[in-house]
Order: C-alpha cells, then structure tokens, then sequence
C-alpha cells in the first residue's frame, strides 16, 4: 500500500519559546511525535488527534495529544491544498491547567 504525501511542517517563530519552557529531555520525543504523527493525514481524526469545537486564539482548529499521561499538547492547522501543516503552539499539561510558554492558557 503506497504512503500519503508528506506534509511539509512549519512551525510558528512563537514556538521557540514555548519549546523553551519545556525540559530539554523531551525535546526530542515531541520532534518525533510531530513528524510522526502530523507528517502524514494531519487531519484524520484519532484517540490523541481532534478538531477543535471552536479555534483557539493561536488560529489553531486541531490538537494533538501524546507523552507520558498526555502531558503534551500541540495546537495547528492543516492547509489541505498546500499540503501543510501550521505549528502553532506547544504547551504541557497539568492537571486542569494548560501551560504554554510557562504561562496558564485560559480558553
């Protein structure tokens, strides 16, 4: 069975900074996730993968859930016909709270 296309991922300039906040040793698991996950059928709805009800301030209309116990939430946007996906936000959460950038979002 012959594989999608790729997407091509392009991450917002503000995610720098939220990747900052997070520790250095999960660096490398939310790269792969990214790839792995949103590189291919961005927008085929899955257990950790979900359009938004209502977009968030960043323009995002979907979210990806992964890590240990889900901690880690990536927000984008899928541009079918480009065939790419937007990275806009990265952020962890805790508990109830969501933390992008060290900061609590409220939606």
């Amino acid at each position: 069975m012959p594989r999608s296309v790729k997407f091509v991922l392009t991450f917002a300039p503000e995610t720098l900074g939220h990747l900052e906040r997070i520790e250095r040793k999960f660096h490398g698991l939310i790269e792969r996730t990214i790839d792995q996950q949103l590189g291919h059928m961005p927008d085929a709805v899955t257990r950790n993968r979900k359009p938004l009800e209502r977009p968030s301030p960043f323009g995002a209309t979907w979210e990806l859930r992964f890590g240990p116990n889900n901690r880690f939430r990536v927000f984008y946007d899928v541009d079918a016909t480009e065939r790419t996906v937007w990275i806009l936000a990265v952020g962890v959460k805790e508990g109830h709270r969501l933390l992008i950038a060290g900061e609590e979002f409220k939606p």
